[in-house]
């Protein structure tokens, strides 16, 4: 029997996004924070394995809402942005627009669901291409827009007014994902929501230490929360991830001491990557770098034979690199491992 007969064509056509384990003595791929939060130990205590979770996560809520200084009712939480990224376009529909290189699951999850996906190359300098943003907005009548901001896997932040001009312009539901806000330099787009009601926001914890709780959450006018909120799975956020998220949340001085260090190590380790000279690090306002390099796929497979893993986006962005800040020890046997591969001293 062949199973592929019974599959949706528009399921068929998807390849999986691959998350890939690989063992590596120095784990610079996947944007995580090289530092947890061993504290979080004592929210276990309070939690009642045997009984459902808050399917409402409202204590969470109300920690996210004191520290944004917004009502919980505008605040919908989910298992990661992924989850969250699906009942919007399980809701609103499509097509979609996004621009190009960006998250992939915009576009898989558009693809999974049967949506029309319309994808925007960014400008030569990896900001929104207005004009061509713009008459998409008016040709295709989007019905969901994705702007990720720290854009990923670039690291710079768009352009405010090219951002607040397709906000305008859109007459759907424009979606900033702010996965990387904490480590910018700006405070990101969250003032704008009492401007425009068809403005949403994402955030996730998984870049600040928590990725293997996998908690996310929107912020958005209240009759948009509600409407996601009906399609949003019972229970979807556990009482570990709920427990732990509210913990660390709570600790808003150990949280800033360490995304602090995490910009500070990344300005550090960019310039260190400059003065190579061979690779060209483009500055960014995320947890990450992409660079440019000669023969990426060389230097990919050279880095892992000495324990150190990045990710190769050589696929995406032609030339490319792109490495997680780390620690500073993993930090430095990524420089030399690089130097060493690059053949420099």
């Amino acid at each position: 029997m062949d199973i592929r007969r019974f599959v949706k064509k528009n399921v068929r056509a998807l390849s999986a996004y691959e998350a890939k384990e690989i063992p590596c003595k120095v784990k610079l791929d996947a944007n995580e924070s090289p530092y947890g939060f061993t504290e979080v130990t004592k929210a276990f205590r309070k939690i009642d394995t045997n009984r459902y979770p808050d399917p409402e996560a409202k204590d969470l809520k109300r920690t996210i809402a004191k520290g944004l200084d917004v009502k919980p009712e505008t605040i919908l939480t989910g298992n990661g942005s992924d989850e969250l990224i699906y009942y919007l376009v399980t809701v609103f529909g499509g097509p979609v627009l996004f621009p190009v290189p960006t998250f992939s699951m915009y576009g898989i999850i558009s693809q999974a669901l049967g949506e029309q996906q319309i994808a925007i190359p960014l400008d030569k300098k990896f900001d929104l291409d207005l004009d061509s943003i713009c008459a998409a907005l008016k040709r295709e009548r989007p019905k969901l827009v994705f702007l990720s901001s720290p854009n990923n896997p670039t690291g710079n932040c768009f352009s405010a007014d090219r951002v607040l001009k397709i906000i305008s312009v859109a007459r759907g539901i424009v979606v900033i994902d702010e996965a990387y806000q904490p480590f910018a330099s700006h405070k990101g787009f969250l003032p704008l929501l009492r401007d425009y009601k068809n403005l949403v926001i994402m955030r996730t914890l998984s870049k600040i230490g928590l990725a293997g709780l996998r908690v996310g959450f929107l912020l958005a006018d209240e009759e948009i929360i509600n409407e996601v909120n009906k399609v949003r799975l019972p229970f979807n956020l556990n009482a570990v991830s709920q427990a732990v998220a509210i913990g660390t949340l709570k600790d808003r001085k150990g949280l800033r001491s360490r995304i602090k260090a995490i910009v500070s190590e990344r300005d550090r380790l960019y310039k260190d990557m400059e003065k190579i000279g061979t690779i060209h690090p483009c500055q960014s306002e995320a947890n990450f770098i992409l660079f440019s390099v000669q023969d990426p796929d060389r230097i990919y497979k050279g880095l892992m034979k000495r324990g150190v893993l990045i990710r190769n986006m050589n696929r995406v962005i032609r030339g490319c690199l792109r490495v997680t800040v780390g620690t500073p020890d993993e930090n430095k046997e990524f420089l030399h491992a690089l130097k060493k591969v690059l053949r420099v001293n």
